[in-house]
């Protein structure tokens, strides 16, 4: 509730992360990736409570046995590919991480057809700032030692601890697309799915490297996603 205006906040939207059994199988739970949005004065650097981020900071308080109206899920931009042989390839940021937690834990965590069923490679860019803002690290890890060899691929861009190669600054999930780029569109011209995740501002470096790369390899980038979009290869969702 909006103590200003006394009428309800509006929805709020979030990614699920989790899988339609819930992290402890029952099917009656689910998970969120939330990051508690917070001000701090760049003077006295102290945390100003009045423009706090109202529904992080409201999830990140309720207590267990709190009662909260939720409603959803809504949308098919996040769903695994009906073909369990293509390749998934998955971009992120920050809590973008979300849905493609829910994919891995589909696809090399729980024991379901999908997970016997699939034959295609997974590809994880995840892009933070500091290494401590890597989210279910030791989940993937553990993926990672379990998975097939090779089918489990996943590349960690932390901007302000590693530096890319191609200018020496630092490293973002679009450095490591480039850096990539013959394997990238490779497996795109292979039927591969790619799925970007996270803050809207990450998609206009993305597009641009995307179009650097493709005039390399002598592809016309406009008319490649044009493509892409149509044959259900291409899936954004930002926020």
């Amino acid at each position: 509730m909006d103590e200003k205006s006394g009428r309800k906040n509006k929805p709020r939207l979030y990614s699920i992360a989790s899988t339609r059994y819930g992290d402890i199988l029952d099917g009656n739970t689910i998970s969120l990736c939330v990051r508690r949005a917070e001000y701090f004065d760049p003077i006295t650097g102290v945390v100003d409570p009045s423009k706090a981020g109202v529904c992080s900071n409201f999830l990140c308080n309720v207590q267990p046995g709190d009662e909260i109206s939720v409603a959803g899920p809504v949308g098919k931009t996040m769903l695994l590919p009906k073909d369990p042989t293509k390749d998934i390839i998955m971009i992120a940021t920050g809590t973008g991480i979300a849905p493609f937690r829910g994919f891995l834990h589909r696809l090399f965590m729980e024991n379901t057809l999908a997970r016997h069923m699939f034959g295609g490679s997974a590809w994880l860019v995840l892009g933070v700032p500091v290494s401590g803002g890597l989210l279910y690290k030791e989940e993937f890890d553990c993926m990672q030692r379990n998975a097939n060899p090779g089918q489990l691929k996943i590349d960690y861009a932390i901007s302000r601890e590693m530096t890319n190669t191609i200018d020496g600054g630092k490293l973002y999930v679009q450095h490591v697309i480039a850096q990539n780029g013959k394997e990238f569109f490779d497996r795109l011209d292979a039927g591969a799915v790619v799925y970007f995740c996270g803050l809207k501002g990450m998609m206009p470096s993305i597009l641009d490297t995307m179009e650097e790369v493709a005039q390399q390899n002598g592809v016309v980038w406009k008319d490649r996603l044009a493509e892409l979009k149509k044959n259900g290869q291409w899936h954004v969702e930002v926020y």
